[in-house]
């Protein structure tokens, strides 16, 4: 394997993990909660973003009394949403890796990079979430972070840069990024990662959706990301 990359960073929900549109449905009933309608496709364009962020975005939109925004609202919401899906990922049978994606974590682990999850959950759900796939205690994956573990959640580059530091990797052009939604594909290039890949697993963005975001390649399968290396 002819590469120079020394950490690999995913995205985890509708990338390493099968998303059956369990987090659309958590949003769409902490919204109802309030009294508010949110369309599948607006929640569909939050997808990847820090959830308090996303949460703010929506009601942005949609709240006709903006007085109400702020951040114990915000707050309790996302708490709201945080019990739901906890409650989702230790009931339930149907938490799986993506195809291919602990195949992908072992053969990039036999080739000396170091595998690296982000994602826009709090660590409470991401935390739920790992423990019960075991990727860090069977070692298929190094390190694990979540947007409220930096300062900023993505687009910014901080959870990429924090796992750099984890690794020991200070070159970002050895590092590179791999998710389904357009907020991936700008923390990747934010963070000046070699290749930000983009892949058409996720629920919330079509192959030609994340076209218009330029990432460096798009793949329908994490089994071919080796080839592109």
């Amino acid at each position: 394997m002819q590469h120079a990359i020394e950490l690999a960073v995913f995205d985890i929900s509708g990338t390493t993990v099968r998303d059956k549109g369990e987090i659309t449905e958590a949003f769409k009933k902490t919204f109802e909660e309030k009294g508010y309608t949110i369309p599948d496709e607006k929640i569909a364009a939050v997808m990847g973003y820090k959830k308090t962020d996303a949460i703010q975005t929506l009601l942005e939109e949609f709240a006709e009394d903006k007085s109400v925004i702020n951040k114990d609202y915000i707050d309790e919401m996302h708490q709201h949403f945080t019990d739901s899906l906890i409650g989702y990922y230790k009931n339930s049978n149907e938490l799986e890796a993506m195809p291919d994606a602990e195949e992908i974590f072992a053969f990039f682990k036999n080739n000396n990079i170091k595998i690296g999850l982000d994602t826009g959950f709090f660590s409470d759900i991401t935390h739920v979430i790992i423990e019960q796939l075991g990727w860090l205690k069977n070692g298929l994956v190094d390190y694990v972070i979540s947007s409220d573990e930096a300062a900023e959640g993505r687009p910014h580059p901080y959870m990429i840069q924090e796992l750099m530091k984890r690794a020991g990797v200070t070159d970002p052009k050895k590092v590179i990024k791999i998710g389904d939604t357009e907020v991936d594909i700008k923390e990747g290039k934010n963070a000046g990662c070699f290749l930000t890949i983009a892949v058409t697993t996720g629920k919330s963005y079509s192959r030609e959706q994340l076209e218009l975001c330029q990432p460096d390649f798009i793949i329908d399968s994490l089994q071919e990301l080796p080839v592109l290396l």
